[in-house]
């Protein structure tokens, strides 16, 4: 329930918000989406529309983060 309720204040996704917890995204998505839901429906309501969110965003997180590694690598050069 913690992870959901920081990734809901932080609007995280789950990579980030396993890495801040210090466990797998295996682990926080399977708590977040199948745990939570017998838990907390409320916050599970809340937390599946983050996830929908994130879901559709993400093409262009990736799109982002290779932009930025192909920046770094020529500045290397």
């Amino acid at each position: 329930m913690r992870i959901a309720v920081f990734m809901l204040e932080n609007n995280s996704t789950v990579r980030k918000a396993a890495s801040v917890f210090g466990v797998s995204k295996s682990t926080v998505h399977k708590d977040i989406t199948s745990r939570l839901k017998s838990l907390d429906k409320p916050l599970y309501r809340q937390i599946e529309k983050l996830m929908e969110i994130n879901k559709k965003e993400r093409h262009i997180r990736g799109g982002l983060a290779t932009r930025l590694k192909y920046i770094r690598e020529k500045e290397k050069d």
